[in-house]
């Protein structure tokens, strides 16, 4: 499970790219009880999502000319340069190079072999967010792939995650976690595309999880502001009640009321 002691491999922070942050702001406001609080002036319109006075997430605007308006998950790294030199050797882009962010830390942004964007963070005074695995937090991360054994491959040799396949109806899933932490530290999988889908132009894509009080409540919250449920609401047996849904601007997440373990 994800915890806030954060060691290399795990995702320690997560940001959306928003057309328009008020607005992505109000909407995450609204189902979430997230308020915003500017990074500052130099920013560059950066900020922070706060429940409670603890940061779970970041926002900010889109940077690239045709991005598209999605979640980032940072892993974290103990040498952002190490890390982009993996990432080309084990067939990955750099998407953007190793940067300061002032004192906070060190990010970079890449692309896996499938077409999956991620990121990395080496903290400065930053170590990650502030809370996980709590309602309206982060508690899960997804990658939806074209070839899993492809991304499993890939990942293993950049962060050294330890992999393991687990039995899944009609999918191909397995479960990451950082090397060496095992079953308790699971962070999160790699899902193959179902087969009866046609891959086409669907794109590899990681995926947040947020935890919440109540699934239904939450996902009903998504509807009434302009999102989308875009699978049904459903119960995975020794897991959770889940959805998959979009908020207005068309960033993707999942929602999960975990069952208590």
């Amino acid at each position: 499970m994800l915890t806030t002691h954060y060691v290399p491999g795990a995702p320690v922070w997560i940001d959306l790219g928003a057309p328009d942050t008020g607005a992505a702001a109000a909407f995450y406001g609204t189902v979430f009880g997230w308020d915003f609080q500017s990074a500052g002036p130099d920013a560059g319109g950066y900020g922070m999502f706060q429940a409670d006075g603890k940061t779970v997430a970041g926002i900010g605007p889109l940077m690239a000319e045709g991005a598209s308006p999605a979640w980032t998950i940072y892993f974290q790294t103990a040498d952002a340069e190490a890390t982009a030199r993996a990432v080309s050797a084990a067939g990955g882009d750099v998407r953007a190079e190793p940067m300061d962010v002032f004192t906070a830390g060190r990010l970079a942004q890449f692309t896996d072999p499938t077409g999956g964007e991620f990121a990395v963070w080496q903290p400065g005074d930053t170590r990650g967010v502030d809370v996980v695995n709590v309602p309206n937090s982060l508690c899960w991360s997804e990658l939806h792939t074209t070839d899993a054994q492809a991304a499993v491959d890939f990942y293993r040799q950049v962060f050294g995650w330890d992999a393991e396949r687990t039995p899944m109806a009609e999918v191909d899933y397995t479960v990451v976690s950082p090397p060496g932490g095992g079953r308790d530290a699971t962070h999160g999988g790699i899902m193959q595309f179902p087969p009866q889908i046609e891959v086409g132009d669907l794109k590899s894509r990681w995926y947040p999880y947020f935890e919440v009080e109540d699934c239904d409540t939450t996902v009903a919250a998504v509807a009434a502001n302009g999102g989308t449920a875009l699978t049904t609401t459903d119960d995975a047996p020794g897991i959770g009640r889940m959805s998959m849904v979009l908020d207005p601007f068309g960033a993707q997440f999942a929602v999960i009321t975990s069952e208590a373990g």
